[in-house]
């Protein structure tokens, strides 16, 4: 098991359309990309943001390869329809996790 958390970061100005845009074409997107297994979408609580909010899309891929493949293909497919969507407003940051041990 293989696993990648994306989270996105919003600033406050779009904060209407980009929960529209995770409600909706997000969830739809997560749930069409083929090599994940699982996939848990939540939005981050934290003290450490005053500004905008994050939203974290953790993906469970059963290969190493179809991460891989993931984040070079299809990330930058995400990342350019965010960029054509939302500009600067949303930031991307990914987290490659390989885990030790697990229960999930």
């Amino acid at each position: 098991m293989k696993v990648l958390s994306l989270t996105f970061h919003s600033t406050s100005n779009i904060g209407t359309e980009w929960e529209n845009f995770v409600q909706n074409d997000m969830v739809r997107m997560a749930e069409s990309l083929p090599d994940v297994k699982k996939y848990l979408l939540s939005e981050v609580e934290t003290d450490m943001i005053s500004e905008g909010r994050n939203t974290n899309l953790l993906l469970v891929f059963g290969e190493d390869e179809n991460r891989r493949n993931f984040l070079e293909n299809d990330l930058k497919n995400i990342a350019e329809e965010l960029d054509a969507k939302f500009g600067g407003d949303v930031l991307i940051f990914d987290t490659l996790l390989n885990p030790i041990n697990s229960n999930f």
